[in-house]
């Protein structure tokens, strides 16, 4: 099974658990962002040993999604995915797309 397939795989159980468990969009990015923040960590325990990667496209999907929170908190804590291009300007325009997105839907709510 590929790694990759194994982290979708992830992020489907944990969207439908947080969904049966607590029905709140604040709970599934809850356990988005966790999961996030442990497959950052997974990815730098592999470049360590030298194992088989997270593709960089995973890493960003994941942060597009809602767990950019937990990707920075991983990227710091881990020191991973912190200085490679262009890695670093696709993550901060997913942040900044995700970040728009939230706000316009709030204010469509609102309005």
């Amino acid at each position: 099974m590929s790694i990759n397939l194994l982290c979708y795989g992830l992020l489907v159980l944990t969207v439908g658990a947080s969904l049966y468990v607590q029905p709140s969009v604040l709970a599934a990015l809850l356990a988005l962002n966790i999961l996030t923040f442990l497959i950052y960590g997974a990815d730098k325990q592999a470049a360590r040993r030298e194992w088989r990667r997270v593709p960089e496209i995973t890493l960003l999907i994941f942060g597009l999604i809602g767990g950019w929170v937990g990707a920075l908190f991983a990227q710091q804590l881990f020191r991973h995915k912190t200085q490679k291009q262009p890695f670093k300007t696709w993550f901060m325009l997913s942040v900044v797309v995700n970040v728009i997105l939230v706000v316009g839907v709030g204010y469509w709510q609102t309005a």
